[in-house]
């Protein structure tokens, strides 16, 4: 079950006991249980029917004693638990009789609900724990969407304020804010309300409210350089320096972006998804479909030999053979030039 078809089954007035949340996707996660927490405690009684929990700090057994406990004044209550260690491979100092957990899993309390919320990427499938909610409750996955996901969410977020956004528009977007879905949020709510209700979003109206990030600018600056624009990349050089970003800096951005589409590249060449190259990688998918674009246009000879040759630049500055803004200077014009 992924998390539409337990939203649908909450709309229907059929929550689960259990849930179990995990995932590095934040905001998706906080979505599921505001919606979770709309659905099933009237906003009057929420003060009475929701308890926050964590078993950093408290037994799991506790745990459990609330949600045995009838709910006092309200139909139904809510239990949401932090947890990195009774579902995850986090450690702490806690003892946790999880026994008293799997016990009530199977037979839970239906007028509680208890949610477990982990943020981690993946949940120990040795444990019981994981077993056992997997087979009576309700286990579910927000990892980040896939590149494609991601420019369909900002699609619908776009449409859902009644101004559409094209393709290149959407793009612009992500280039320059990011992929952080709450930031995307606010910066939709800022377009939405410069356009118009019933007006498009446009490319345009993106580069002109949106402001990129030092990263976001880096990037822009190697994709000039990958397509061999050696002015527009140099303008953008002195753009960051006038900003008063640190040359050291800069260039560290430039080689981690240039490591990423070696590295991905190697990856996609043996036969990995772009998704799975993510995951290998540690990296957003929209970011890695970025550097795949990107490493497209040269070999991996010719990006490993640029690693090497910002390496020495690296050096260079850092103790003090090249004057900062002259070593990125020449970097560029030379990595333009191949």
């Amino acid at each position: 079950m992924d998390a539409k078809e337990a939203l649908k089954e909450i709309k229907r007035g059929e929550p689960r006991s259990l849930y179990v949340l995990y995932g590095t996707e934040k905001y998706r996660l906080q979505e599921f249980v505001s919606e979770l927490i709309a659905r099933t405690v009237p906003e009057e009684n929420r003060d009475l029917a929701i308890t926050k929990m964590d078993t950093a700090e408290t037994p799991i057994e506790l745990v459990v004693e609330e949600a045995e406990t009838m709910p006092f004044l309200v139909e139904r209550k809510l239990i949401l638990v932090k947890d990195q260690t009774i579902f995850a491979s986090g450690k702490d100092k806690m003892e946790h009789r999880v026994d008293r957990l799997l016990k009530y899993i199977e037979s839970p309390l239906e007028t509680s609900i208890l949610v477990f919320l982990i943020q981690a990427d993946k949940l120990d499938e040795r444990k019981k724990t994981v077993k056992a909610a997997k087979s009576e409750g309700c286990v579910l996955s927000f990892m980040p969407f896939s590149a494609d996901e991601l420019m369909q969410w900002v699609k619908k977020q776009a449409e859902s304020r009644s101004t559409p956004m094209d393709q290149a528009a959407i793009e612009t977007l992500l280039n320059n804010a990011g992929t952080h879905l709450q930031t995307l949020v606010v910066e939709m709510e800022k377009l939405s309300l410069y356009a118009g209700k019933g007006q498009t979003i446009t490319h345009d109206m993106v580069e002109q409210l949106i402001s990129r990030t030092t990263e976001q600018n880096v990037f822009r600056l190697v994709e000039d350089v990958i397509n061999g624009k050696v002015d527009s990349a140099l303008s953008m050089l002195y753009e960051l320096l006038k900003q008063k970003e640190e040359p050291i800096k800069i260039l560290a951005l430039i080689i981690r972006q240039v490591r990423i589409m070696l590295q991905v590249k190697e990856l996609t060449g043996r036969s990995f998804s772009q998704q799975q190259a993510a995951s290998q990688l540690g990296l957003h998918p929209y970011a890695v479909k970025v550097a795949a674009e990107q490493a497209r246009k040269h070999d991996s000879k010719s990006l490993a030999k640029w690693l090497s040759e910002a390496a020495d630049v690296d050096y260079a500055m850092k103790t003090g053979r090249v004057e900062k803004t002259l070593g990125l200077e020449m970097l560029i014009m030379k990595m333009a030039a191949q």
